[in-house]
């Protein structure tokens, strides 16, 4: 009997004691577990934040570069009346070149559709270049392929390639703007 009222009494109170230090664990491991989850979705909160900005800059550099690669704007920059048209197409294609690379590092935020887009209007005007330049002789001045040039954009009914783009990225942007990244 002695040993049976010892293991009562011992039972009676590690028992409850086993049943407190349950409850406290589950409290506090709920507790604890919220807490981080919380943590969690405000350092998710602040990265998206982040993100948005970067998006939407590198989205601001793609229209930049299609706005200054289009040959209205183009010209302007690096034409020179002393220039012939190898030289002015040489400055066309250079530039541009130059331009793509400064923005190349922005493809990582956008979309795929968006940078293909950009790739695409960058190969179509340098191909709109170097055509429109084979065309002409090399030698004469470069009046003529800008007079060339503009003959083309003039003629052409469609929506340039620029223009194509910038919608792009512009519905892209909006998107991002509305409904955060994705």
């Amino acid at each position: 009997m002695d040993f049976t009222s010892t293991l009562t009494d011992i039972l009676k109170y590690t028992i409850p004691a086993l049943i407190v230090l349950a409850a406290c664990y589950m409290i506090v491991d709920k507790f604890l577990v919220s807490e981080y989850k919380r943590k969690q979705m405000a350092i998710f909160k602040d990265t998206q934040d982040i993100t948005l900005r970067l998006r939407l800059q590198a989205y601001e550099r793609m229209v930049m570069f299609a706005e200054r690669i289009g040959p209205r704007q183009l010209i302007p920059r690096v034409y020179d009346s002393e220039m012939t048209v190898r030289d002015l197409q040489t400055a066309m294609v250079l530039t541009i070149k130059a331009e793509f690379e400064h923005n190349l590092s922005q493809q990582i935020y956008l979309s795929s559709n968006v940078w293909q887009t950009v790739v695409g209007v960058k190969e179509q005007e340098l191909n709109m270049i170097n055509h429109l330049s084979r065309t002409l002789n090399p030698d004469a001045p470069a009046h003529e392929l800008h007079m060339r040039i503009l003959e083309v954009l003039a003629k052409n009914e469609d929506e340039t390639p620029t223009e194509v783009a910038l919608k792009i990225i512009h519905d892209e942007a909006t998107r991002v703007m509305t409904y955060g990244t994705y």
